[in-house]
């Protein structure tokens, strides 16, 4: 074992940190909280561009504009956006019914949609449609793109993972995952061998097949069409959205899985399923990682995308309502693994539809491409003026409004833990207000800062440090400590005598004061 090692494994030992890097800690749950008392979380909800949408259908094949991936240079700045757009039988050829378009952007805010003369719509040239459809039994759907900075053969840089059909050597249809990639994402390849897995597509309300019988089936209808089903249990649906999952070292798709209804019957509700990759073409059996419970009652998921963010796995899941013609809000949820998922917000959505007849009224689609500009974080969505099911004039009537839209958030407040007062009493009128959040125990060796992300306008924030034990450490204790007071996403914490580095080796814990204030995050530096 190298020197450099042994010493790095005893500084961790005694709580010393070798060469440790910046770590912030979210409060969007209690994952590092030991305790806390006098106070409550509270969700922040993002807040709407004024100058939503940004991107409207204004070309011939955008009847309705729907998924969406963004991506941000961090070296440039400049901004690449990919949506679905809808043209349905305005399109002369059926491949051309569901595109995959681009725009691009300096700011984030003013998109163009470049003519890049790649693909023709009815006899146009100039279009910025840079995938088309394959033509099959349905129409291609979804286009969750990801920039992978690990790839090393530059032309597989951009990868899209896509719904589409194809036939097999039998003309059976199938629907499944297809993949492709770009090195610019503009110019696109379509990866050979598609589908990666198959979805299961029709039957709603049937039984699942018996064991060893084709799950895949063929009815003449009267009119000469064709209806074709296939009745897979334990698939995913027709769409996905693809990440890198650091943690797991592999390409994740998280997407929609059919439930079973109460008397057995296909296709009842929707839940969210997971499937990996290592080289992005050979896929696990996906599995069900969350799935609507008692208390959604008639409620259930549509998509549920996922960005990794912080050490933990955020999900902008897509909430349908059938009852409602299926239109859809977003649900924040959160996981440490990406398999278990915790749902606090349940009661408070985190976008909610816009109210009257917006572009956004109805359905939101989000995606896995959380994007941090500055001091903010970004979240960009398709949507439409109506519900995501039953299609026909409701997506494609002229009444029918859709495009891309744009939500922020400061950096890090996703939730915060507020100071709360407790229930008057009769001794007791006014209660101060009062909290206080302790921390598990931290290895603070080698760190020379503590920041708070705070909203203390009004109130204050005090700091002090506890042993391993639980006593507090002389000259770090709040009488101590400089009242943070401001509001501010990087706030130092700092002692009238001492500094981090006066600490003896060891572990600690870390006690926040919380006088009508609201703290979303710790940062050790």
């Amino acid at each position: 074992m190298k020197p450099t090692l042994i010493k790095c494994l005893l500084f961790i030992a005694c709580g010393i940190s070798c060469g440790a890097e910046e770590r912030t800690l979210l409060f969007v749950d209690d994952h590092e909280v030991l305790y806390r008392a006098g106070t409550r979380r509270v969700m922040e909800q993002p807040v709407r561009h004024v100058r939503n949408p940004l991107i409207t259908e204004d070309k011939a094949w955008e009847m309705a504009i729907g998924w969406t991936s963004v991506r941000r240079d961090e070296k440039t700045g400049k901004y690449q956006l990919w949506y679905q757009a809808y043209a349905g039988t305005r399109a002369k050829v059926k491949t051309h019914e569901c595109v995959v378009c681009y725009a691009e952007s300096d700011d984030g805010i003013s998109f163009s949609k470049p003519n890049l003369g790649l693909f023709d719509f009815n006899g146009e040239k100039d279009t910025n449609i840079v995938l088309i459809g394959s033509g099959g039994y349905g129409d291609r759907y979804c286009n969750s793109v990801l920039h992978d900075v690990r790839e090393k053969d530059e032309a597989k840089r951009y990868k899209m993972a896509f719904n589409d059909w194809t036939y097999d050597e039998n003309g059976e249809a199938s629907a499944g995952l297809h993949v492709a990639y770009s090195p610019d994402g503009i110019h696109w390849t379509k990866a050979k061998g598609a589908p990666f897995f198959k979805n299961s597509f029709g039957g709603k309300g049937q039984q699942e097949p018996f064991a060893g019988v084709n799950p895949y089936s063929e009815t003449k209808l009267p009119d000469g069409r064709v209806r074709r089903q296939s009745l897979m249990p334990l698939t995913l649906s027709d769409a996905a959205d693809v990440i890198y999952d650091p943690k797991h070292e592999a390409y994740v798709i998280f997407g929609k899985m059919w439930l079973c209804g109460p008397d057995g019957g296909h296709a009842w509700k929707h839940g969210m399923g997971r499937s990996e990759s290592k080289d992005f073409l050979h896929w696990s059996k996906p599995q069900f990682v969350c799935v609507p419970d008692d208390e959604d009652g008639e409620l259930e998921f549509h998509t549920s995308p996922v960005f990794f963010h912080r050490e933990r796995y955020f999900s902008v899941n897509q909430i349908l309502n059938r009852a409602e013609h299926g239109m859809m809000d977003i649900e924040l949820m959160v996981s440490r693994d990406g398999f278990e998922w915790e749902r606090p917000f349940r009661k408070t959505l985190f976008l909610p539809r816009s109210p009257g007849q917006q572009f956004d009224s109805g359905t939101i689609l989000t995606n896995t491409n959380m994007i941090v500009h500055g001091d903010e974080m970004r979240f960009y969505y398709g949507a439409y003026s109506s519900g995501a099911i039953g299609g026909g004039t409701d997506i494609t009537g002229d009444q029918q409004k859709s495009g891309v839209g744009l939500v922020t958030l400061p950096l890090d407040r996703f939730a915060g833990i507020r100071s709360h007062p407790a229930a008057p009493t009769a001794k007791v009128k006014k209660p101060a207000d009062v909290g206080q959040i302790t921390l598990k125990p931290l290895g603070l060796g080698g760190r020379t800062e503590i920041y708070v992300n705070a909203n203390a306008k009004g109130g204050a924030v005090l700091a002090e440090l506890l042993d391993a034990d639980g006593y507090r450490v002389p000259g770090f204790d709040k009488a101590n400590c400089k009242a943070v007071k401001g509001d501010g996403l990087r706030q130092k914490i700092e002692w009238k005598d001492k500094k981090l580095a006066d600490l003896p080796a060891g572990k600690y814990h870390v006690r926040l004061q919380l006088q009508k204030a609201c703290v979303y995050a710790i940062t050790l530096h």
